[in-house]
This record gives C-alpha cells, structure tokens and sequence, in this order.
C-alpha cells in the first residue's frame, strides 16, 4: 500500500508531467516530430539518452522510500529531465507510459550470462560447434508476462490515476538476429561457423527469422501490438511520429507499426559474407514492418550499396561514430531516409568539463557531410556526466546552435 508521503510525492510529479505536456511547446515539439519524420523538417532533432545516465543524476532526486513507489517516481524523472532540465526535443506523454512485457527465447534456449560488478558481462556459448551441436536449436517459443506489471500498473492508478492516466503504449517491433546468435553462441563461434558451415548457418538463420515473424503474429493475434505513430519510441533513440501508419484499427499487424534492426555483431564479416549470410534473412523480417529504422553502432557504408539501401521500407538510418559520414551524407541526400546521427559519446561522457571546441567541430562535420539531409541527433551510450545536468543542457545548446546555423544551407 502506498504511503501518505510517498503518495503526494508521486501524485506531484503527475501532476507535473500533465502541466508540462499541455505546454504549447510540447504540443510545437510534436508537430517538429512529424514533420521531421516526414521528410519535411525545418531543423534537426535532437534527443539524449537518459537511461544509461539514470543512476548518476536520478538518485539525489529521489525522495519515496518504499521501493514500488522509488520505481514509479524513477520512471517520472526519467520522462522529465530531458524535457526541463536537458532541454532536448523529448515529448512528455499526456500519460504514464506501461509497455506489454512481451518476449522470444531464440530457438527456446535461456541466455547464459556472466557478469562483473560494472557493465561488463560474458555470453556462455550454448552452441559452439554449429555441426555438432545443430540439434540443439528447437523452435522458438513466445511469451507476454503482463502479470508481473499487474502490482506496479495497479499501484500507479492508485497514486495519480485521476491526474495522469496510466495506459498501455506500443513502441516498435525489435528484431536483432545476429545479436540473438552471441547471445547464444558468443561471437567466435558464430564466426567460425560462417565460414565453416555456410549452409548450416543459412538454415539457422532461415529458422530464426521464420520464428520472429512468428512472434509477431502471436503478439498481433493477442492484441498486443499498439499503435507507433504519436510518442511511441522506436529503437535507438527516436520517436514514431508520423501520419503513415495506422491508429484506429482493432487489431494490428507488424505491417501497421515501426520496426528496427541492427547487425552490430557482423562488423567484422566482408561485404560478400553479409550479402549471402545474413542480408537475405534481415530483409524477410524487415518485409513484415510498415516503416523500417535501421542500425546502431555498426557502421552502415560497407553495405550500404550492396544491402541496406535495398529495404523498401526504410525511413532511418543510423550513422555512428564508425561510420563515413561523408559517404552516407551523398547517399542520404533528399532521399526520403532520415540521417540519424549518433555522436561520438566520448565528447559528453569523459570529462569533468565538456569541450565545448571538439563538440563544435564534430557537430561542424556532421552538418558538412549530410547536406541535403533531415538530421537526427542521438546521444546515446553515454554513463557518466560527473552528476553535472548542466553539461548535458551545455551540450544540447551547443548541437542546437551548429547544426542549426547551417541546416539546408
């Protein structure tokens, strides 16, 4: 039950967050997203990453002592810091914000992890000779664990219901095929087997993503697929603002909503590999999705010609710190497929102080490479900013002010 105090703490922080999502400039943030997203944007977005900054700036702020209240209130700080301390364009939802739990053990196998006190961690290969050990890899099975939200959703109404609804939101379809394989296999192995036993490899594959387009039918027959066109995140630090997909419909199918992708894992493997070994399977699942973001830290030019750009679908890309931006920028140029940025976190995250000239610069040369382009700025995988939020605020200013002065030019 919740506590008299930490009931009004909560029940002030909704109150906050319905304040601030009828300000005129969320309301102006929303309509920069959709006409962004639309190819028709006046400026770039900007957006930082406040998940994996939580525990440096969060706890200070925190003030509920039971832990499902310290929960709840962790999750209204998260929505509100960049929206008024960060000043990014983050939109503050006219809601609380509760996601169905919902996921695939690859092959039915349970991930085997070990893990240090930091961040760092270890896979244990289940399969390390795909030859020998190919019998192991049985059909995929699905699940949705809703009830394990039930306390915490039911908690939330209780607090602050009447001033901030609690509602189920969607957010877009996942589907990382060579990261589910190292979770499963670890990294050599899955290398080793490429080159050693290409046709085993193609048939796993072939399994895996016949089994993610699966799950996505389950998840679409249950009705747990939502909407992606308002606030809804779509992986990697973006929003799903867009007036191409539906969101009035009783149920929903993967072809109504944003899906992502990656294939961080294969930066290793030759343009040639990846055309035979991996493209044809990304492009099955990438067929089932309405609208298509694709990328994270891999860099995306080596392929680009031969893979990526053949997704009909596709409306992001992401361009990392590995990436030739140059290279993508002339791709990228008034093509209809968004430039999504993703800085170098160094420049934010080490430091006491920001260097406010190499940001410049960087920035400089984003703006430089992708003319003719919509940007997207992302910050993510960023850890530690000293607990300082003026550094971070620092930073979106400093984005705003270069990519800005140049943006169409």
């Amino acid at each position: 039950m919740v506590t008299a105090r930490d009931r009004k703490i909560l029940r002030d922080l909704a109150k906050r967050q319905a304040d601030l999502a009828r300000e005129d400039r969320n309301k102006s943030l929303r309509t920069l997203w959709k006409e962004h997203n639309a190819y028709r944007g006046s400026r770039p977005m900007v957006t930082v990453e406040t998940d994996t900054l939580a525990q440096d700036l969060l706890p200070q702020k925190m003030l509920c002592e039971t832990e499902i209240a310290r929960q709840i209130e962790y999750n209204l700080l998260l929505k509100q810091i960049n929206y008024v301390v960060f000043k990014d364009d983050s939109v503050l939802p006219p809601y609380y914000p509760v996601r169905h739990y919902t996921y695939i053990r690859p092959f039915g196998l349970d991930v085997k992890v070990t893990r240090t006190e930091g961040v760092g961690h270890h896979f244990e290969p289940q399969i390390e000779d795909l030859g020998k050990d190919f019998s192991l890899l049985n059909k995929s099975t699905f699940h949705c664990r809703d009830d394990l939200q039930e306390e915490h959703i039911r908690f939330a109404k209780d607090a602050f219901g009447d001033i901030l609804p609690v509602k189920y939101e969607g957010i877009s379809l996942c589907c990382s095929l060579t990261q589910d394989l190292v979770h499963l296999m670890g990294m050599e192995n899955m290398f080793y087997s490429m080159y050693d036993y290409p046709e085993l490899f193609q048939e796993m594959m072939g399994m895996l993503s016949d089994d993610y387009i699966a799950y996505f039918q389950y998840l679409s027959e249950r009705n747990l697929i939502l909407p992606t066109n308002e606030g809804e995140r779509v992986g990697q630090g973006t929003y799903a603002f867009n007036d191409l997909l539906p969101k009035d419909k009783q149920k929903y199918t993967p072809k109504d909503v944003w899906g992502y992708m990656d294939s961080q894992e294969t930066v290793g493997v030759s343009e040639e590999m990846f055309e035979k070994l991996i493209y044809p399977y990304y492009k099955k699942v990438a067929s089932e999705f309405g609208l298509l973001s694709y990328g994270c830290c891999e860099p995306v030019h080596p392929i680009w010609d031969s893979c990526i750009r053949h997704f009909s679908n596709l409306r992001r890309v992401s361009i990392s710190p590995w990436c030739d931006e140059r290279f993508m920028g002339e791709k990228l140029s008034r093509s209809g497929i968004i430039y999504h940025r993703k800085p170098d976190p160094t420049i934010l995250g080490v430091g006491a102080a920001l260097d406010e000239d190499r940001l410049r610069k960087h920035i400089k040369s984003t703006v430089d490479s992708a003319k003719g382009c919509k940007i997207e700025f992302s910050q993510r995988d960023v850890y530690t900013v000293n607990k300082d939020e003026r550094k971070v605020a620092r930073y979106v200013e400093i984005v705003r002010e270069e990519s800005e002065e140049a943006y169409g030019k």
